[in-house]
């Protein structure tokens, strides 16, 4: 198997492991060439976090290759999700083992996601935080800038649009999941990353217990509302704001409201455990 491959420096430990990805495949007989250069090639590997993924959605598409994925990042949503280990060698033995899984894959305003898309407080936090900051610090400084994106945190209306019907909402956070686990801490009992399904979830929070049923509803691990949070689930969902709100897909810029969400069943093939 000859695999393109793709290392994020700037991911949580890509600057110190990344020559050692490349080792690790031709090690396991695995041909490797450069992330950049117009070799042909089988599949694409991806090493870093789940932003580095997420970026070779569209060339895996088009060339109708499958994705590999080393998890060096600092959350690695989607590597949790398939059980891909999160040692060097043993996410390589994944992906020499030659065990695919076929995915769901969404897509927002033409940027695509695996785990989910958001628009509010992680949207904010997505725009306040810096990769170096990631690297030195890692989940030290996701915390930080956690706090100061719920600090300046307000309310926005918000118009849902799915299934033939209408919701007027109004939420300090929405989000769109295509997967079970997303969000660094999240992880739904009854959702799948192949289940043909999106997830929508809008929480607005205006006093302390209502912090406390939400906060219950996200433990629990069901997808259900609760004061606080209301849950929709859906192939498809529009969101319109009364002005423009930044959206952003597995951490990544994905333009402004008004947007359309939708999902591409199985349409992702990933090296998985089999």
């Amino acid at each position: 198997m000859r695999v393109r491959l793709v290392v994020n420096p700037l991911a949580r430990r890509g600057a110190i492991l990344g020559e050692e990805v490349g080792e690790a495949l031709r090690r396991r007989g695995v041909e490797v060439v450069a992330g950049d250069g117009n070799a042909e090639f089988d599949a694409i590997v991806a090493a870093g976090g789940d932003g580095t993924l997420v970026r070779q959605i569209p060339d895996a598409l088009a060339l109708g290759v499958p994705i590999g994925i080393v998890p060096l990042g600092t959350f690695n949503d989607l590597s949790r999700t398939l059980a891909i280990p999160g040692e060097v060698g043993a996410a390589c033995d994944v992906i020499a083992a030659g065990v695919t899984r076929a995915v769901d894959v969404a897509r927002v305003n033409g940027a695509y996601f695996l785990s989910e898309a958001s628009i509010g407080i992680s949207s904010r936090l997505a725009r306040l935080q810096r990769p170096e900051d990631k690297q030195k610090f890692g989940f030290l400084a996701v915390l930080a800038t956690t706090l100061q994106a719920v600090r300046y945190a307000r309310p926005f209306h918000v118009e849902l649009y799915c299934d033939g019907r209408q919701e007027r909402l109004r939420v300090i956070q929405l989000t769109i999941a295509n997967s079970e686990r997303f969000g660094g801490i999240i992880s739904v009992d009854d959702a799948a990353i192949d289940d043909g399904w999106l997830d929508c979830y809008c929480v607005n929070v205006e006093s302390f217990v209502q912090f406390l049923g939400v906060a219950g509803a996200i433990v629990s691990g069901k997808r259900r509302s609760a004061q606080g949070l209301r849950a929709f689930r859906a192939r498809a969902f529009e969101v319109r704001t009364r002005r423009a709100h930044h959206v952003t897909a597995d951490g990544e810029p994905a333009g402004k409201t008004p947007a359309r969400f939708e999902l591409l069943p199985a349409a992702l093939r990933v090296f998985a455990p089999g």
